[in-house]
């Protein structure tokens, strides 16, 4: 099983530099504790300090193996199709591997409405956009009703192609990533009971379109050589109702500890995890990052 880590976004910080700062040391961090992807999500129209993912993943770069995958989130509803791939061709220039375009459909009337976009059409807006974004990274002229769009062409393109990891949970969506992806990319809020079925549906949906499935999550994790006191740490964010997840979808505590919870995930048939840290100090984050990669030998 592979793990590979999505760098939290948000940072709340006074001093809006340090918050910058934070993500480049923790991706060097990444990159020397051997992790097998580097990500960062997406999101728009947020009130507190969020450093954006085509920025920051280009300076990231610099701190990343050549070799190995990384990527980003495009909540691509929320993106014009065209800047989007220009975009992801620029950044997998900079990589001899492909590189990964993690999609989803995204949620949240504000910030749909923010981005001058409507959340009534997300759905088919993504379905689109996942088309004329392929086209247009295997250098096609593009033409696009829904997206108004004439005669598009990019360049520079990726040099060794891209994966496409295709976040989903309901079935019609799980259909998608079975169908239009190479990856179903699921939540952070998955449990092994809900992983199990989702997985179930997405495998189902693999054979009928005949496609070879493979399948990662997301976990939040807490790892730390003083176990006790992750588990302490783990134990109050969950209390205090951490992004809405129950115990059983993140995993925290010594290397061992965490091993066992991510390799439940592993028995079910995941065969990747990419993990982030929950809400700690840059110091617990950094000790979680670099211990991630004891994690990743033992799932191994």
């Amino acid at each position: 099983m592979k793990l590979g880590v999505s760098l939290a976004s948000v940072h709340v910080v006074d001093d809006h530099a340090s918050g910058a700062q934070w993500l480049i040391e923790r991706a060097r961090v990444c990159a020397e504790a051997g992790l097998d992807l580097l990500s960062m999500g997406d999101q728009h129209n947020v009130p507190v300090p969020y450093y954006q993912n085509v920025p920051m993943i280009g300076r990231l770069m610099a701190e990343w193996p050549t070799d190995r995958p990384i990527g980003a989130l495009f909540l691509l509803p929320l993106w014009h199709p065209v800047l989007a791939a220009e975009q992801i061709g620029t950044l997998a220039t900079m990589s001899r591997v492909p590189f990964v375009i993690q999609t989803g459909i995204g949620g949240g009337e504000s910030t749909f409405a923010a981005m001058g976009k409507q959340l009534n059409r997300r759905a088919k807006d993504l379905d689109e956009s996942i088309r004329v974004i392929k086209a247009l990274l295997s250098g096609e002229t593009v033409h696009s009703e829904r997206f108004g769009i004439t005669g598009a062409h990019i360049s520079p393109r990726p040099p060794v192609g891209v994966e496409w990891w295709i976040g989903a949970g309901a079935p019609v969506a799980l259909d998608r990533a079975a169908r239009a992806g190479d990856c179903w990319y699921g939540s952070a809020g998955l449990t092994p009971e809900s992983g199990a079925a989702q997985l179930a549906i997405y495998l189902d949906a693999c054979e009928r379109h005949g496609r070879t499935p493979h399948a990662a999550v997301r976990k939040d994790v807490i790892v730390l050589a003083d176990g006790d006191r992750a588990r302490r740490l783990g134990d109050d964010l969950v209390a205090a109702g951490y992004r809405g997840m129950p115990r059983a979808a993140v995993a925290y505590g010594g290397v061992d500890d965490v091993a066992e919870q991510l390799s439940v995930f592993k028995d079910i048939g995941f065969d990747e995890v990419t993990v982030r840290c929950m809400t700690v100090s840059q110091a617990d984050a950094i000790e979680t990052l670099a211990l991630c990669g004891e994690v990743r030998a033992a799932l191994a």
